[in-house]
């Protein structure tokens, strides 16, 4: 009795100790809040926001006429105010949360970001950083379309369909792809946001320039860029901000977040030398806005693709992609006549769609890239399915909501104040003293 007692001690001993062990285990598997991670991510979502204001606000300032400038600077500014409002309020519930037609959008189980405190956490980082982060990619987004239409849309329509337009498009399109949606279900790569930003983006862009129509002397008035310095310090915040933008997608500090960072950078510095080198050779001298217009088309390209292709494939990527976005804002906008004031689509439409057929092929192992895509005509036709149900998706409900507001506010103010600028005429200010 007593051996038999001896011998159930000691097996119960051994069994609470597994036990114990297995319990710990457990707890390790639990999602924790990472220091790094969670100090990373916060400077991450900061560089986002510098970004949009005042990079892509003090980007496109530079662009327009100086009776536009500010603005241009106003539907910057306030546009990423009210997406930051709309985000909270249902955005973000429509765009991660699960709902009943949860393979197209999430459901609103999450408004006013109900259920979430200080203690949730999203992976190893409080959901509230999560949340935040994704906001500055919601708000960034719609601002920009705004170049597509600068110098001629009214401000108040400007507000209204975007703020469809993020509920309508983005969101879906979002949850689509990173909220368990059907483009994620098919295997499409899309790191940091080719199809759910840029190409997003452009294909509004590009079918807002087509319903507002031509801005009043183009093609025979003088519509240059009145500040190009204000132009490159804008393009040198977004090149810098989007490292937030790319690194902080992977939601770590870790070795992915090594990869994109260095990709990022020499995909911009190649995009860079490429849109100038197309230049020299088609007009005879690089231009200032030409670099910066390359280093965007660069930044928008790696931008799918930063985690899975190799710094040689980002090099070919960045490359490759400024020059074809620099034959679409010449010679594709040309002979389709139609007038995107800041080339919104011609950069990020046409260079998001490279970045996102592009990764099919260069993130495959023998071209360097990380051994992600494993059959390169499989991913390539996922690809470009996952292109395709965005360009339709946002093409068609863009159509719709610009007819709509169009048909019952009016999209253009009025040829008086289009040619007087809409610095005076919508807000009644004006950048530079006469």
């Amino acid at each position: 009795m007593t051996k038999l007692f001896s011998k159930f001690s000691f097996t119960g001993l051994i069994g609470l100790l597994l036990m114990g062990f297995s319990q710990i285990g457990m707890a390790e598997e639990v999602a924790t809040i990472n220091s790094g991670d969670t100090a990373w991510m916060i400077m991450a979502t900061i560089l986002v926001l510098v970004m949009a204001i005042p990079g892509l606000a003090l980007f496109y300032g530079g662009l327009v006429r100086s009776k536009n400038m500010l603005s241009v600077l106003m539907q910057v500014f306030v546009t990423f105010s009210l997406m930051s409002v709309l985000w909270v309020i249902y955005g973000y519930s429509l765009a991660f949360s699960e709902g009943p037609y949860n393979d197209y959008v999430g459901g609103l189980g999450t408004t006013f970001l109900s259920g979430i405190n200080g203690d949730t956490v999203s992976g190893s980082i409080p959901e509230y950083v999560f949340v935040t982060f994704q906001l500055t990619f919601f708000a960034l987004t719609p601002a920009l379309i705004v170049g597509a239409f600068a110098e001629r849309i009214k401000f108040s329509s400007l507000l209204v369909f975007l703020a469809a337009w993020g509920t309508l498009v983005y969101a879906p399109i979002c949850h689509m792809v990173w909220g368990g949606g059907i483009i994620s279900q098919m295997g499409a790569i899309d790191f940091a946001g080719g199809t759910v930003v840029h190409i997003n983006a452009g294909i509004a862009a590009l079918v807002g320039s087509i319903v507002l129509g031509k801005r009043i002397g183009y093609g025979k008035d003088n519509m240059a860029p009145h500040n190009l310095p204000f132009t490159m310090i804008g393009a040198s915040l977004l090149w810098a901000g989007w490292f937030g933008f790319n690194v902080g997608s992977e939601l770590a500090a870790d070795g992915v977040a090594g990869l994109v960072m260095v990709n990022t950078q020499v995909a911009t510095a190649a995009a860079v030398l490429g849109w100038a080198a197309c230049e020299w050779i088609g007009k005879g001298k690089p231009s200032m806005l030409g670099g910066a217009s390359g280093a965007i088309a660069g930044l928008v390209a790696i931008t799918p693709a930063c985690a899975v292709v190799g710094p040689a494939g980002a090099l070919v990527l960045g490359f490759v992609a400024s020059c074809i976005a620099y034959w679409a804002v010449t010679s594709l906008k040309a002979s389709l006549g139609y007038d995107d004031s800041l080339d919104v689509f011609g950069i990020h439409g046409v260079a998001g769609i490279v970045g996102a057929l592009g990764l099919a092929v260069l993130g495959a192992e023998k071209f360097g890239g990380t051994g992600d895509v494993t059959d390169i005509g499989a991913q390539f036709v996922i690809q470009a399915q996952s292109i395709g149900i965005t360009i339709v998706w946002c093409g068609v409900i863009s159509f719709i909501l610009f007819k709509i507001i169009d048909a019952t506010m009016g999209l253009r103010v009025s040829e008086e104040d289009e040619r007087t600028g809409l610095d005076s005429t919508s807000h009644g200010e004006s950048a530079y003293r006469s």
